[in-house]
């Protein structure tokens, strides 16, 4: 069965570290342009919910992408201290959809390719799995605060490559449905996720301004004009 899969891409308009991070320009374009062009590209998202508290990036959607949905971020839910998970319940409850994918405007080095076989690993994984995050797999020596090691033993000096991986949530994108996220206490990682590695540049995400130039310059590489 076909199922309605809609993307969300909350942006708020304050940003501390960043100011103006989401309209700042990137590689000529404001930054958020470059994942929604990539979400826009997919076979199986239908519709893309850009929950904002900024009218300035409300009339830049409406001149740019008049498509998308904007669902305008009520009082109660603005502000630097208000989860994510916050802002998705109230997402959901404004667009309805089978299944939704959650991401950021500061990934802006994100594929469409590797959010399309996303999908397609979360719909062969139903219903033994409710959700799907992305991560990073590390391969290095791994301590804990107090010096001991966690996946190697430190006798034994094993090459990075053969100790066990380790895989880290890069926050790059999430996947789930409505009944998932309601199961699991508002929460996006539901009760019973996978995990879908990917690529390490792709994991890029901007927080601090050196980000921003580290992302541009690799962007200009990977996708030159």
């Amino acid at each position: 069965m076909k199922k309605n899969i809609v993307a969300l891409l909350p942006m708020k308009g304050n940003s501390e570290r960043v100011p103006n991070k989401n309209l700042r320009l990137f590689n000529g374009k404001p930054l958020y342009h470059r994942v929604l062009n990539q979400l826009q590209k997919s076979k199986y998202i239908i519709d893309i919910v850009i929950n904002t508290d900024s009218d300035y990036i409300k009339k830049d959607i409406r001149g740019n992408f008049p498509n998308v949905i904007i669902v305008d971020r009520p009082a109660s839910i603005q502000g630097d201290f208000i989860s994510m998970n916050e802002i998705i319940a109230y997402d959901i409850e404004q667009v309805t959809a089978d299944i939704y994918l959650q991401t950021h405007s500061t990934s802006p080095l994100l594929n469409v390719n590797t959010v399309d076989n996303a999908i397609e690993k979360f719909l062969k994984s139903l219903p033994q799995n409710d959700s799907l995050f992305t991560v990073t797999s590390l391969y290095s020596r791994f301590y804990w605060g107090d010096g001991s090691p966690i996946n190697h033993n430190p006798a034994e000096l094993l090459r990075t490559q053969d100790l066990p991986v380790i895989y880290e949530e890069n926050s790059n994108f999430y996947i789930f449905t409505n009944e998932s996220f309601l199961n699991a206490g508002k929460k996006r990682i539901g009760l019973y996720p996978i995990m879908f590695p990917i690529d390490k540049i792709e994991a890029v995400d901007i927080d601090e301004p050196e980000d921003f130039l580290i992302a541009e310059a690799i962007h200009k590489l990977r996708f030159p004009l």
